[in-house]
C-alpha cells in the first residue's frame, strides 16, 4: 500500500477534521489559512486516495448504549467471511482481522440486552466457523481514535476556533424514523443537506434541524476515519493488558498519552485494558513495547496482535480494493 505524503495544509487539515468532522470549508481554509477552494481541494484528494473519511455516528454513551468489545477465534477458512458479516451489522464497528487471520477484534453498540445476548449467546457460538469468543464491556474510555495524538499539528488558537460545543442537557436515544438518515451519515458524515435530503425524503431544513438536534445533545457524533497505513503507520497492534487494579487508572491514562496511542479502554475480563497503537514498523513496535509500555506501572501481561486487514472502523464498512487482473 502506498504512503501518502502530507504537507503542513494537510496535515491541519486532518487534525482539524478529528475536531469538527462537518466544520464548513470555509471555517477550515479560515483556520488553516488557506482559501476555502484549497481546503476543498485537499479533502477532495486525501478521500479520493483513501486517506480519510469523516463519518457519522450515535454516540452509544449519550444515547444510553452499553459497549463491549468481542475477541473471536475462527477456524483458519472463516476469519475472513466472519468479519465481513460482523461489519455488516449496524450495531457493530472497528472490527479488525488480526494474526494469522484467525482472530478478529470488534466492538459490538448494544442499544439493550435482547440485541446484545442475540448476538453473544445465540449467533455467535451457534456460528460452527467461530471456535471461542469472549466479550469485555467497556468501563472507561481513556482515548478514541478520532482523537488521535499522532495526528496533533493546530495551535491552541486554532483548535479553540473548531472545537464544538458542549453538549448540551442529556442525550436523547435516536428515534426509528432517524436511521436513513444515519445511514446516509455513517457512509459520508460531510454529505450535503440536499443529498441527506434525497436519502430521507425529507426536506433540507428538515435534516438541518435533526441534525443540530441530536447533535446539540451528544447523540451523533461525527468520527475522522483514518488509515494509519496510508500515512506511514504500517504496524498497527492490539493490544491486551492486565493491570492491577490499583493502577488501572494510572496505566490507562500513561498509554492515552502516548502519540502512538489510538485506543485505550478499561475493560472487564481477565485482561482489563485493551488499546490500538500505531507505529512505523515492527522495529518501531518494538521499541515502543520494550522502551514505553514496559515502563508503565502495574502491567502484569502483555498480548499483542498485528491487524491483518481493517474490515470496518467508525462508518460503513471499507470496501475491499479491487482484484488485480
Amino acid at each position: 500500500m502506498e504512503t501518502v505524503t502530507l504537507d503542513d495544509v494537510d496535515r491541519g487539515l486532518v487534525h482539524a477534521l478529528q475536531l469538527d468532522g462537518r466544520a464548513s470549508l470555509r471555517t477550515l481554509g479560515q483556520v488553516l489559512g488557506v482559501s476555502e477552494n484549497t481546503a476543498a481541494r485537499r479533502y477532495q484528494r486525501l478521500r479520493a486516495a483513501g486517506v480519510l473519511r469523516v463519518t457519522g455516528a450515535v454516540s452509544g454513551g449519550e444515547a444510553g448504549y452499553t459497549t463491549w468489545t468481542l475477541r473471536l477465534r475462527t477456524t483458519p477458512d472463516a476469519g475472513a467471511a466472519v468479519a465481513d458479516a460482523l461489519a455488516d451489522r449496524p450495531d457493530v464497528s472497528w472490527v479488525h482481522l488480526l494474526s494469522g487471520g484467525t482472530e478478529i477484534s470488534c466492538t459490538v453498540h448494544a442499544p439493550d440486552t435482547s440485541g446484545r445476548d442475540d448476538l453473544l449467546l445465540h449467533k455467535l457460538p451457534r456460528a460452527s466457523r467461530v471456535a471461542a469468543v469472549s466479550a469485555h464491556e467497556l468501563l472507561h474510555t481513556f482515548a478514541l481514535p478520532d482523537g488521535w495524538r499522532g495526528l496533533h499539528c493546530l495551535s491552541a488558537g486554532q483548535v479553540g476556533r473548531l472545537r464544538p460545543p458542549v453538549p448540551e442537557g442529556p442525550g436523547i436515544p435516536p428515534e426509528p424514523g432517524d436511521q436513513p438518515l444515519l445511514d446516509a451519515l455513517a457512509d459520508d458524515g460531510r454529505a450535503s443537506y440536499t443529498a441527506l435530503a434525497r436519502a430521507t425524503g425529507w426536506s433540507d431544513s428538515a435534516v438541518r434541524r435533526r441534525m443540530d438536534l441530536l447533535r446539540r445533545h451528544g447523540t451523533l457524533t461525527y468520527h475522522l476515519d483514518v488509515s494509519p497505513a496510508r500515512l506511514g503507520f504500517r504496524s498497527e497492534t492490539r493490544l491486551w493488558l492486565t493491570v492491577s487494579p490499583a493502577h488501572l487508572a494510572e496505566a490507562g491514562a500513561a498509554l492515552a498519552s502516548h502519540p502512538e496511542t489510538s485506543f485505550a479502554v478499561a475493560t472487564t475480563g481477565t485482561t482489563n485494558l485493551t488499546a490500538m497503537v500505531n507505529c512505523r514498523d515492527g522495529r518501531d513496535l518494538y521499541r515502543y513495547l520494550t522502551e514505553r509500555v514496559a515502563g508503565i506501572r502495574g502491567v502484569q501481561t502483555l498480548e499483542s496482535a498485528p491487524v491483518i486487514r481493517t474490515v470496518k472502523r467508525a462508518g460503513t464498512p471499507l470496501r475491499r480494493p479491487a482484484a488485480r487482473p
